[in-house]
């Protein structure tokens, strides 16, 4: 017993959390009979359940957004809710920032701010938002369950039942993390569902887990942001896409791999079936996905490319697709694929042999980030995919050519492969002498700048000038030189010397297309497996169901 307690001669409560969610619970009977809050009534739940200074997980995802939750709490009565430690992965509507110029929040930790990232680097210049952490996902999801447990969450759902047992569908993504760090150290977990029934296809998050269930009144808000118009592909994509697949993929033996989202990655996964069938490649590299279901991968999967895929979360119109292929993808009894970002973050760091993402910058050893000068975009489940853990003691063919050295006690090295233009939109060069990040992250007084890749994770480096080896590199300085001799006319590019990048292409450090026998002029669009989204639609049987802005018919 504590000893200034027992002094007092009062014994210590062990259940302060179980008795303020009790008293907060008690105080809707008088709102709704048991777990069903009316849709009209939820401005008023939210006040009487969330108390000032809470910690508050709101579900907002790459994709899904409990959009119904988050404009109710931005219409909560500030003098009632305010102070709250909002714990978001994506800032993503306009609503997520509303709460703090409304003074219903003020501290927040999160992952990603695209959408809002020009708004979110202004208010925080303004004073009128505070910021605890920029976050990877993973790391978000962990300190859920350490510093940072909400006492209430707000997530979305497809259905639920009169039991509060919900239904996710193919957009599971983070739900589970939430409720489970949530309901287990008992906070408030209040889901808005599309449709309440008495038969779920499935169930995703047991009613036990649940308080509190709200019919919205429109579906939550769902993107398709893994999806990549082949018309939109150009032949300098395709021809980067030829030198990762000769240069990386089968140099290295890659059978397991994250590709982000971007037209260079989506055009490697067109030229599997057409470029990578006539090198030999199919049963030898990319077996094994982690990644949403990319529309532009339809053509391996049909052409037997593809043995799995793992999937963060889902994708508009691929639905039909996945259920019709259990084979690849992860589903359920019910046909539909069960997503989880958490599990899928875990597999993209530890599982995978190589990561393909892309930077807006880079500076001149290797170090990128998307945060730009007045962005603050912060960079989601990146750094987690691009990163070599150091944990990892799983060997495969991929891993164990990244050894450089001689010791008895050796380890191998995750891929973390960058794509990247030399120069992006407004003609802006992506190798600069200092990153944006340094800057921004001091204007917000950041404890450490919101680096995205740090360069000494980076293994490969690709343009459309050719590739840098990074891992080869001996120092520092021939980094720098690799980089150089690959980023074309840009201030970096501009400083490289002949004699120094010819001696890094003999010794294997840097390789131009012709150091891979790749013609410039055979990258042309007719290698790609798909030249449309008709043609994708077409691979998948009539399968996939596009969203009518990437329809061309």
């Amino acid at each position: 017993m504590d000893q200034s307690n027992e002094m007092n001669g009062s014994a210590r409560s062990w259940t302060t959390r179980r008795d303020k969610k009790a008293q907060q619970i008690s105080k809707m009977k008088r709102l709704t009979e048991g777990r069903v809050i009316p849709t009209n009534k939820i401005v008023d739940a939210l006040e009487i359940l969330i108390q000032p200074g809470d910690c508050v997980a709101l579900e907002g995802n790459n994709q899904k957004q409990a959009s119904f939750l988050s404009d109710a709490l931005s219409h909560v009565d500030s003098a009632k809710v305010n102070n709250l430690h909002m714990v978001m992965s994506s800032i993503s509507r306009p609503e997520h920032l509303d709460i703090f110029e409304k003074g219903i929040a003020r501290l927040l930790d999160f992952s990603f701010a695209g959408p809002q990232s020009l708004r979110m680097a202004q208010m925080i210049e303004d004073g009128s938002i505070e910021v605890g952490s920029i976050h990877t996902y993973l790391e978000l999801y962990g300190r859920l369950f350490v510093d940072l447990t909400p006492n209430i969450a707000l997530v979305a759902a497809d259905k639920a039942d009169s039991h509060g047992n919900l239904y996710t569908g193919p957009n599971t993504e983070e739900t589970p993390t939430i409720v489970e760090a949530t309901a287990f150290r008992d906070g408030i977990v209040i889901a808005q569902v599309n449709e309440l029934t008495e038969e779920l296809p499935r169930v995703d998050i047991p009613g036990s887990w649940v308080d509190f269930i709200v019919v919205s009144d429109k579906p939550y808000q769902l993107e398709a942001l893994f999806t990549r118009d082949p018309r939109q592909i150009s032949e300098m994509h395709i021809l980067m896409g030829m030198m990762a697949i000769r240069g990386i993929y089968e140099r290295h033996h890659i059978q397991s791999l994250n590709h982000g989202v971007g037209f260079n990655t989506a055009a490697i996964e067109l030229l599997l079936p057409t470029y990578g069938e006539s090198l030999g490649l199919k049963g030898k590299i990319c077996k094994n996905w982690t990644l949403n279901p990319h529309p532009t991968l339809i053509p391996a999967i049909e052409s037997g490319w593809v043995e799995s895929v793992h999937s963060f979360g889902g994708e508009l119109g691929m639905e039909r697709y996945v259920a019709a292929r259990p084979d690849v993808f992860f589903t359920g009894k019910d046909g539909s694929l069960r997503s989880n970002r958490a599990m899928c973050q875990v597999a993209g760091q530890y599982a995978v042999d190589a990561f393909v993402g892309s930077t807006l910058q880079m500076d001149f050893y290797g170090n990128s980030s998307t945060v730009t000068l007045g962005r603050l975009a912060g960079y989601g489940g990146a750094p987690n995919m691009g990163s070599d853990p150091h944990g990892r003691r799983h060997a495969s063919d991929a891993w164990l050519n990244m050894i450089t050295g001689e010791s008895d006690i050796q380890r191998g090295k995750k891929l973390v492969i960058q794509m990247v233009e030399t120069f992006q939109q407004g003609n802006k060069p992506v190798f600069v002498e200092s990153l944006d990040a340094i800057k921004v992250g001091k204007d917000a007084k950041l404890p450490i700048a919101p680096v995205m890749v740090y360069g000494d994770d980076v293994t490969h480096v690709v343009t459309e000038e050719g590739i840098a080896y990074l891992y080869k590199a001996q120092n520092e300085e021939e980094r720098k030189q690799a980089l150089a001799a690959i980023a074309g006319v840009t201030p970096l590019g501009k400083g490289s010397g002949s004699e120094i990048t010819e001696k890094l292409r003999k010794d294997g450090v840097v390789a131009f297309p012709e150091d891979l026998k790749i013609k410039r002029t055979d990258a042309k669009r007719s290698l790609l497996a798909a030249k449309s989204i008709d043609d994708l639609v077409d691979w998948s049987d009539g399968l996939y169901e596009p969203p009518v802005k990437f329809r061309s018919w």
